[in-house]
């Protein structure tokens, strides 16, 4: 509503579904691919859809390559807009390749990141390791998000191995598991070389795993938002989301967007 003049538009059509709910979300995650936006941009996004965004990822190693004042004051905008901040997985990696786990660790803490990634994408981490890792981040009071899955084009799910991953990273401290599928979402896990959803693979992955509310997919395309809201519904955690498509998203968690229209409740004929 608008405060000067009163004006708002009718309750239904804000969120014809009935089932979005405000922040802090638990489940219906949005999560957000910062590949290095100024800060005017920054700025913008937040005020246009912050309201929107659980989530947000500085990509890859982007992190060390701002102004460290440009990066505090990301960071803190974000947080003024509700919306929690890690750096991504890829740089997490470098800094175990380079044996400077724990000075990053301590770095990501000190400028206020609100958690890290956790991901062996491109590199091997043994169990033991992960493990290590997550506890490291949690001892700093960050919080964990991990990633099962690897970078390699033709990459696959292997739901046991899924299942598995998602169980240990949970009971070690991580908050969510994401599920790979790069900024591309072509030919990695969930995802042909065409970007198209292998939605067999996805309703049984479904039926298999525990714990939805814990994973969340990364899903760049909208034809994969699609599919994964369809088959998995409006609380499905998405990932990778790029900032000009945040509002898109939103629409189609809200059924206010054709392609997921029948996830409004009144409209019987197409119930899903």
């Amino acid at each position: 509503m608008d405060i000067k003049t009163g004006l708002a538009w009718p309750c239904a059509l804000e969120d014809p579904t009935d089932r979005r709910s405000g922040k802090p979300r638990q489940s219906g995650l949005t999560m957000v691919i910062d590949k290095g936006l100024g800060p005017s941009a920054f700025e913008d996004l937040l005020l246009t859809a912050g309201e929107y965004i659980d989530l947000l990822k500085f990509g890859f190693g982007t992190s060390p390559l701002y102004p460290l004042d440009l990066l505090r004051s990301k960071i803190a905008l974000a947080k003024r807009h509700r919306v929690a901040t890690f750096p991504g997985g890829t740089l997490l990696e470098a800094a175990y390749r380079l044996e400077v786990v724990a000075p990053y660790l301590d770095m990501a803490a000190d400028l206020g990141f609100d958690g890290v990634e956790v991901s062996d994408g491109t590199i091997e981490l043994s169990r033991r390791r992960r493990d290590e890792l997550i506890t490291e981040a949690t001892q700093r009071g960050l919080r964990v998000f991990t990633e099962y899955g690897k970078k390699q084009a033709g990459s696959r799910i292997v739901t046991d191995d899924l299942r598995r991953t998602v169980e240990l990273d949970l009971a070690r401290g991580a908050e969510l598991v994401t599920v790979e599928a790069r900024e591309s979402g072509i030919d990695v896990g969930l995802f042909d070389e065409n970007g198209r959803c292998r939605e067999e693979e996805l309703q049984l992955l479904r039926r298999s795993l525990p714990e939805p509310d814990c994973l969340l997919w990364e899903a760049p395309q909208k034809e994969q938002q699609v599919s994964l809201l369809r088959i998995l519904g409006t609380r499905v955690n998405l990932g990778n989301i790029s900032p000009g498509d945040v509002l898109s998203l939103e629409t189609l968690r809200r059924g206010l967007r054709s392609d997921t229209f029948a996830l409004h409740p009144l409209v019987s004929d197409y119930m899903i």
